[in-house]
């Protein structure tokens, strides 16, 4: 049977020019493979979700385990042992900081979940609040919750007139980090907000861009002492990212009210969301009344082969080689930095953890700039994965991949600069 591209509609894609599209038919390990054997080292996780390697002995078996005994149950007044697992996993590897686990399907609806958390808090607790704070060019997400925290740009221009209303600051710098403190003040001073979300240390989706631990705790400080939840979107940055299990875990003196995870959860098997919340936000809806319950669930909330999978996959971040191997990628980042600074063409090359950006100063900054149509045939060709954002060029590895690799992907992106 001729398989055809013609009735799929791929996503952050045009549909004119007819789109194409690599038939990828095997993974293993650090590489995924076409339907004419060429191989590529997927240097971007496949979207940032797979971080112990396509195709993982371990979490494959858990998950073929699992379908001999489960695929999947109501969960409304029903439980199964993968749910509970991971429920306590979780909530030792977070170092027992919050008190209940709440399952959805993916990144967006995670953070769907946190903010309703967050009104309905302050609803329960009689005193309604309604005004979120985010990060300028923040991004947690598409649905309508998640798109109207995020930032404004040309994902969502469309439907502008039905996102709710956000006060937005910049990511902290040192040359503003006063100024954003007196802004973020302001808006508190309200007393309307019921949260502050926020990309901790590292936007992804708006180019990679990165800020320090000191000045997002000294921003919580301030949150804390108004009383409004704190939500620490962590679908990115979770499970080692950035060199910590968390990014939060970074920080002096804050921790999350709420906490959002998904993408690296299930090691890049399932689609699954967890939203974590603490004792504070817990309290009001510890209640009778049944307007202080959460009416919030979906379809396939808490999936006994996604749990399955997010129980092997936390098992493995555990280990101290997976966390060598955090600390390898970026000392070997840290060093290809040094190459990066050499040439004029590149400005404000970064690393936290397991990532490494730049930019190419050329064109108009952002995800439009052309750059990215240029560079990425290149790098296909000489077989590796990499997705620019727009004039932001990054890597971001899977924690299997090898120092040759490693190397033959730093080279690729050096070659590619001779195409300007």
């Amino acid at each position: 049977m001729s398989l055809s591209l013609d009735h799929i509609w791929p996503p952050f894609t045009a549909l004119e020019p007819t789109p194409e599209a690599i038939k990828i038919v095997k993974g293993k390990g650090t590489k995924i493979f076409d339907d004419e054997g060429n191989s590529y080292i997927d240097a971007v996780s496949s979207w940032w979700v797979n971080p112990l390697g396509h195709c993982h002995d371990g979490i494959t078996q858990a998950i073929k385990n699992q379908l001999d005994q489960l695929e999947h149950v109501i969960m409304a007044g029903f439980v199964h042992p993968p749910a509970l697992e991971l429920a306590d996993s979780l909530m030792n590897i977070t170092q027992q900081k919050f008190e209940k686990v709440f399952f959805s399907d993916n990144g967006s609806t995670s953070v769907e979940v946190a903010l309703k958390m967050a009104v309905q808090y302050f609803e329960n607790s009689g005193k309604p609040k309604t005004t979120f704070i985010a990060f300028e060019k923040a991004y947690h997400g598409d649905t309508f919750g998640a798109m109207s925290v995020g930032g404004e740009d040309v994902f969502f221009s469309a439907f502008n007139a039905f996102r709710f209303q956000i006060k937005r600051i910049p990511i902290p710098t040192d040359e503003n980090i006063d100024e954003v403190k007196a802004q973020l003040e302001e808006y508190l001073k309200e007393d309307d907000v019921a949260a502050f979300i926020y990309e901790p240390l590292l936007q992804g989706s708006a180019g990679m861009r990165m800020y320090s631990a000191e000045h997002l705790d000294s921003l919580l400080d301030i949150v804390t002492q108004y009383g409004a939840v704190s939500i620490a979107d962590e679908v990115m940055t979770g499970f080692g990212r950035t060199g910590k299990m968390f990014a939060t875990d970074y920080l002096e003196r804050n921790s999350p009210d709420i906490i959002c995870l998904s993408k690296c959860l299930t090691g890049g098997y399932l689609p699954l969301g967890i939203t974590m919340a603490n004792e504070k936000i817990v309290q009001p809806f510890l209640s009778k009344s049944p307007e202080h319950t959460l009416y919030h669930g979906h379809s396939y909330t808490g999936n006994p082969l996604s749990c399955s999978a997010a129980v092997a996959s936390l098992a493995e971040f555990a280990k101290p080689e997976i966390q060598g191997n955090w600390a390898r990628i970026n000392e070997k980042h840290q060093e290809f930095a040094k190459q990066l600074k050499q040439d004029d063409r590149i400005e404000n090359v970064r690393v936290l953890g397991t990532v490494i950006a730049w930019e190419i100063n050329q064109g108009e900054s952002g995800y439009l700039n052309p750059i990215k149509q240029l560079f990425t045939p290149h790098f296909l060709k000489s077989g590796v994965l990499l997705r620019p954002l727009g004039n932001t060029i990054y890597i971001l590895p899977p924690y299997c991949i090898t120092n040759d690799e490693l190397a033959q992907t730093y080279s690729t992106c050096l070659e590619a600069m001779n195409l300007l």
